[in-house]
């Protein structure tokens, strides 16, 4: 089996350099080929005949190094899906954290959120917990917290370099639909999916509209996505960052945890630590001169 060494810096620092090529041809031995630039400084590739039991001497040898990797069979890296988680992953923001803030119930919330990413409480009990704490917030303090946001370097470049080449781009978030759809219109995803907030005489009432989009909801709507496309799972690339993420990491043919707390990341076929999204594009073999601008 032919396999692929992708090695991805930070395109802002291009921390890439030929001692880590180096370094990597030395761990995979005489089977490497030559280094294939995607980005010069920023991206490249190395086949290999075998498969990914390199791994630990390459992260052994760059253990020192700004820069991700990742191993994966050759063929079939392109995606023709793309499965986002949206807060800490695509947005900095914790919309619910903000809303807190302004509820006057910030500590606490913030508590319970770094409980929940790290995978300490069940998810969907959580959020009710939040949630119940929000009651009586006006719809007009949504508006402020969305103005807030700060996107994720590369998010915009990601999404439009995948639907420019065919593939559906979904914003699958454990948040809530008032900041979703926003978001996705804004930055072009295809679809949307995420928690309904109820809301009476514009307040939130501390109740959600069920379904629960929670951990296993996440999945549930990857597989949907990957029927109504007609495609498999292998054909999916998801992406997250807490262990609300993790199952629909695993069910993907490519599940990243970006900046991932140690469950997810743990769970993920790969890892980007250093990289902006645009490693995204990387891992899948885009090269620099593909990647378009939002």
């Amino acid at each position: 089996m032919t396999s692929v060494l992708t090695l991805i810096a930070n395109p802002c620092t291009r921390d890439l350099d030929d001692s880590m090529i180096v370094a990597a041809h030395d761990a995979l031995g005489d089977a490497a080929s030559s280094a294939s630039w995607l980005a010069p400084r920023v991206a490249c590739d190395i086949t290999f005949d075998g498969d990914d039991k390199a791994e630990a001497a390459l992260r052994d040898r760059l253990k020192d190094a700004a820069v991700d990797m990742v191993i994966q069979p050759l063929a079939g890296r392109r995606k023709t899906l793309l499965v986002a988680d949206m807060e800490s992953t695509i947005i900095v923001n914790e919309f619910v954290d903000e809303m807190a803030e302004l509820a006057g119930v910030g500590e606490q919330v913030a508590a319970i959120t770094a409980r929940t990413i790290a995978g300490e409480l069940e998810f969907s009990a959580a959020l009710a917990m939040r949630v119940a704490m929000l009651a009586g917030l006006s719809e007009a303090a949504l508006d402020e917290v969305y103005e807030n946001l700060t996107v994720i370097p590369g998010a915009r470049a990601l999404i439009a370099t995948m639907t420019a080449h065919g593939a559906h781009a979904a914003l699958v978030s454990g948040g809530f639909t008032c900041f979703s759809g926003r978001l996705s219109a804004e930055l072009g995803f295809d679809s949307h999916c995420a928690n309904h907030l109820e809301v009476t005489a514009h307040h939130l009432t501390g109740r959600l509209i069920p379904p629960i989009i929670g951990r296993a909801g996440k999945r549930h709507r990857l597989d949907e996505l990957c029927g109504d496309l007609k495609m498999t799972r292998d054909q999916a690339m998801a992406v997250g960052d807490g262990a609300n993420d993790i199952d629909m990491l695993e069910a993907a043919g490519m599940g990243v945890g970006f900046r991932a707390k140690p469950a997810a990341a743990e769970a993920a076929d790969a890892r980007i630590d250093h990289g902006d999204l645009t490693a995204l594009l990387y891992i899948q073999g885009y090269h620099a001169r593909d990647i378009r601008d939002a």
